[in-house]
């Protein structure tokens, strides 16, 4: 039997909005309003409206909060201050990534684990399971929360016409209560465009006077409804991983590149975390012998990569493409691939991309892409 996907609190607006519509993990997402080529721009040049209400938040609280994160993830969550946010992994036994996140510590005790939407209900399975030894509780919020991003260099002032929130002392990856638009919220200064930019948790009855007063706002500066789409363009330009991409159950952290996340002592009695073994196993690996790294590719034509083309060298396969786009800053097809580290150096020669026979020419360049102007 098929499941219709569940609708976010803002369904009424995207579709007043002509918002071309998608099924993902579940939800019925806005993929594009209009042009993704133009949310994209917008969100480069000026500002972008996010809806992110999919992504799934989860609880935790108690005396031994902290301690039971810390056995659960492979960060040291121990040192993440109250106020703060921390980028980390969860894995399992074998140090395979199940899910990448981002806590926030809201309280001594309390924290927000937020989980990408089509692990949630993973991710949540596991805390749970892993709970039991711990005086904490692991709680299910993902119906308390709607998420508006706004993204762009536009957004500091938008919001600061919406907020007396301290937004200047609001460092990234910080995040403090405040009231946006007469709306209570978790003002957060993180993102997955590469821009600055803000994730506001609401609750999801003020989610759509929350919008109303965003865009109404933003538009003056040339702020965008933006979709899944250009969300996807913007992260891969700022060479961010996407779960299913390039991050799998089958790769370690060190696997992808991303060893540093993962904190082999930490500041509580939890430092033999879930994984801990086979990473310390990883870890090892990659300095005597090191897997495939993650590189960046631009091409020399107009032939966009995807997920899953093989990238070769000298007529031999050497790695795979994971995400590849138009890249509308670039004005080239551009692509996150895994190389053998003896192709990964930037600037290397004869490195194709595999596309239905023939092999088209690439450039291999460090990641990301495309950063931002401080």
């Amino acid at each position: 039997m098929s499941t219709a996907p569940r609708l976010t609190a803002l369904d009424a607006v995207h579709r007043a909005l002509g918002a071309t519509m998608t099924d993902f993990a579940g939800w019925d997402m806005p993929l594009r309003y209009g042009s993704e080529r133009e949310e994209h721009i917008a969100v480069r040049t000026k500002a972008g409206l996010f809806d992110l209400s999919h992504m799934g938040e989860i609880t935790v609280t108690g005396p031994e909060a902290v301690d039971f994160l810390n056995f659960s993830l492979v960060g040291n969550i121990g040192s993440v201050g109250v106020g703060r946010a921390r980028y980390t992994m969860i894995v399992d036994q074998d140090g395979g990534i199940l899910d990448d996140l981002i806590v926030y510590r809201l309280a001594e005790a309390e924290y927000m684990v937020v989980a990408n939407a089509s692990n949630a209900q993973n991710v949540l399975n596991e805390l749970s399971n892993r709970v039991e030894e711990f005086d904490a509780e692991v709680r299910d919020d993902r119906d308390a929360y709607a998420l508006l991003a706004v993204q762009g260099p536009e957004s500091p002032g938008i919001l600061k016409s919406l907020t007396d929130a301290d937004l200047d002392g609001l460092k990234y990856y910080a995040g403090l209560p405040g009231t946006v638009a007469g709306v209570p919220a978790l003002i957060a200064r993180t993102g997955y465009t590469g821009e600055d930019g803000f994730e506001l948790f609401v609750a999801p009855g003020d989610a759509e006077k929350l919008w109303g007063a965003l865009m109404e706002a933003g538009t003056p500066v040339g702020m965008v409804p933006a979709g899944l789409s250009c969300r996807d363009t913007l992260r891969l330009e700022a060479g961010m991983p996407l779960y299913g991409h390039e991050l799998t159950a089958e790769l370690t952290p060190f696997d992808a590149g991303l060893g540093r996340v993962v904190k082999f002592e930490k500041t509580s009695e939890s430092e033999n975390f879930v994984g801990r073994a086979a990473l310390a196993a990883a870890a090892e690996r990659a300095e005597t012998a090191p897997p495939r790294k993650l590189v960046g590719l631009i091409a020399s034509g107009r032939r966009v990569p995807r997920a899953g083309f093989p990238v070769v060298a000298d007529g031999k396969v050497i790695g795979e493409v994971t995400s590849g786009a138009p890249s509308p800053t670039l004005g080239k097809p551009i692509a996150i691939a895994y190389v053998d580290a003896a192709h990964a150096a930037p600037g290397t020669e004869g490195v194709g991309v595999d596309i239905r026979g023939t092999h088209e020419p690439y450039e291999v360049v460090a990641l990301p892409f495309y950063k931002r102007q401080k």
